[in-house]
């Protein structure tokens, strides 16, 4: 398909909301890895495998040296500058075989922070926004490891609210440096960085980026944060006493600062979400080995029930997962490449790509980290009392994943920010939610007519999500009509729409993965995916109809109560369906695979 042609099938941002996609064919699934991606894959699996797992214990004690020797390690394989162009001294891979990069490293507990923190916030703020010579001066070292990078955002008085930073740049009389004076916290890498990117504010309101020494003088850190979890990366504070920068080191333009913070958090949270994939990939294996293994009342704890739904869970979890991670890296990738025939230049077309799918990254951010969450508590019950036990890595897994929740924006924000960025699309005339939320508005006022049932693969599931699109748009509408331009003070309201949306996109990545495998393997070697997407439907359908009742009894009354929330019982029906048996069936086939084989 030409590119003109694929970007038109290609939903834009938040669209996935109002329109459908033609054909499962046009989203990208991790069966469709190309053999290179494969390999890609398997070298990266073999680096965390033989370098960081048998070093595990070491680098959460914080062995001097041994991160950054790993992070050189990783330079050599080219897993620092995947994504630095080629004339920078990186690989260059496209983003789908940075996304499988991400993947296959969140398997790699607080090493993969450290990773994520120089590759990503690290390196992406001076690769989008640096001038050719700041690129030509940092980016090979970034990419062969020599320079580490560390990112300088967060304040003792400024997490959500980044813009309320305090550190201030002031031009020296010569006009040729900044002095840099301020305090940064929760900064990772920064025991052993070379390179900071620092926020500060030149004239006390005009935020900006800045390049900054790492060895500077005047530069001094704080003593190692002592986490609840991801113990090895190194966490510090960073004091900036009259640091001296020349003014060739401002990055990007002075006053928009805000630019670089928020948009390289787009592509952070995607990642993130791919890095919470691996992690939650990597607990499910060792969940099913470690049932098959453990044994009780004379038979392995795998043959009870109440074990066998959870390794379920957890498997439908993470396919659902990988569906709306792979589908997100598609949509991106599709729209880098018709950015670049355009003649838009490839690293800048990347970062508008990003922005253009912002909305699903903050919602792949929460149901990353959540899925995650899930599936690492459900690893410390199957263990029971092991589990417990900081000999086990179950243990170890549930305290690296809590800092999830709240990296690249606490869960909440992004909740809050799903829904605000999908309406200022719509109100900039990017996607039509105007339209569609009236005619849903005018279907609940008519008669419910009873027309022929819709036939073919995944018929009832599809149309389950059809009619739960209804129910979002019903439901934010309505909030939005009754608040107008108080609306972001509601936030429980937001949220529950946001909880809606995420399970709306999920359900929808699901149901398109699955068809595009069967399309190729045939219905029967599918029946166990089929599977997995029926038990989440169900399920999901159950917390959308949820949210949406949550939502509606906060701020409707009377007769327009009750006909909202018989459109939404409505508008969020699914066949009963048995997903006793389903997750019976799916974990049969993970307990005899003795793996995730989903």
């Amino acid at each position: 398909m030409a590119i003109e042609e694929k970007i038109k099938a290609v939903l834009k941002g938040g669209e996935f909301l109002v329109k459908e996609l033609a054909s499962a064919q046009e989203i990208f699934t991790p069966e469709d890895f190309t053999e290179e991606q494969r390999m890609f894959e398997d070298m990266t699996m073999e680096f965390v495998a033989k370098h960081v797992h048998p070093n595990i214990e070491q680098i959460d004690k914080q062995k001097e040296g041994l991160v950054p020797s790993l992070l050189d390690t990783a330079a050599e394989l080219g897993l620092l500058g995947a994504a630095v162009p080629e004339q920078y001294g990186g690989m260059g891979v496209d983003i789908n075989t940075e996304s499988i990069l991400s993947d296959v490293m969140g398997r790699a507990h607080s090493f993969s922070v450290a990773y994520a923190a120089h590759t990503g916030i690290g390196t992406l703020p001076l690769l989008y926004y640096g001038t050719e010579e700041q690129k030509a001066k940092y980016l090979p070292g970034l990419a062969d490891g020599t320079i580490k990078a560390a990112y300088c955002l967060t304040e003792p008085g400024s997490g959500s609210d980044a813009l309320a930073a305090r550190t201030k740049a002031t031009l020296t009389a010569d006009g040729q440096h900044y002095i840099i004076e301020g305090q940064k916290m929760w900064i990772t890498n920064a025991g052993f960085a070379d390179l900071f990117t620092v926020f500060a504010k030149i004239d006390g309101d005009k935020f900006t980026g800045f390049l900054v020494d790492g060895n500077a003088e005047n530069v001094r850190l704080g003593a190692e944060e002592d986490k609840l979890g991801i113990k090895g990366s190194s966490t510090r504070q960073v004091f900036f006493e009259g640091v001296k920068v020349p003014k060739e080191n401002i990055l990007g333009e002075i006053g928009k600062g805000h630019l670089i913070a928020f948009n390289v958090l787009n592509i952070g949270r995607y990642k993130l979400s791919l890095m919470t994939a691996g992690g939650a990939k990597g607990a499910a294996s060792k969940s099913i080995q470690y049932a098959n293994e453990r044994e009780q009342f004379g038979m392995p704890i795998s043959k009870f029930g109440a074990i066998r739904h959870k390794l379920a869970e957890q498997a439908i979890r993470c396919y659902v997962l990988d569906a709306v991670n792979y589908r997100t890296s598609g949509m991106i990738k599709d729209h880098i490449d018709y950015l670049v025939a355009e003649g838009e230049e490839p690293v800048k077309a990347k970062l508008r790509a990003a922005e253009e799918y912002a909305v699903e990254c903050a919602m792949l951010k929460v149901f990353g980290s959540e899925t995650l969450d899930f599936v690492a508590d459900e690893f410390v019950q199957v263990h029971g009392g092991y589990g417990f036990s900081e000999e086990y890595p179950a243990a170890r897994t549930y305290r690296d994943s809590r800092i999830n929740r709240i990296f690249e924006g606490t869960n909440e924000i992004n909740r809050l920010l799903t829904v605000d960025m999908l309406l200022k699309r719509a109100m900039k005339g990017k996607i039509d939610l105007m339209a569609p939320a009236q005619a849903v508005q005018q279907e609940l006022m008519a008669i419910p007519s009873f027309g022929e049932e819709d036939e073919g693969l995944f018929a009832a599931e599809k149309k389950a999500v059809r009619q739960a699109k209804k129910a979002a748009l019903l439901v934010a509408g309505a909030a939005g009509q009754q608040f107008m331009q108080k609306m972001s003070k509601e936030q429980e309201i937001i949220m529950s729409v946001a909880d809606m949306l995420i399970d709306i996109y999920a359900c929808e990545s699901a149901i398109l993965r699955t068809e595009k495998m069967i399309g190729v393997k045939g219905e029967a070697a599918c029946a166990d995916q089929m599977d997995i997407v029926k038990v989440y439907i169900s399920d999901a359908m159950e917390r959308i109809h949820m949210n949406g009742k949550h939502a509606v009894c906060a701020f409707a009354e009377g007769d327009t109560l009750r006909m909202m929330l018989l459109g939404i019982k409505r508008f969020t029906k699914y066949a009963p369906f048995n997903t006793v048996a389903a997750r019976r069936r799916i974990a049969a086939k993970l307990i005899e695979a003795n793996d995730l084989c989903f």
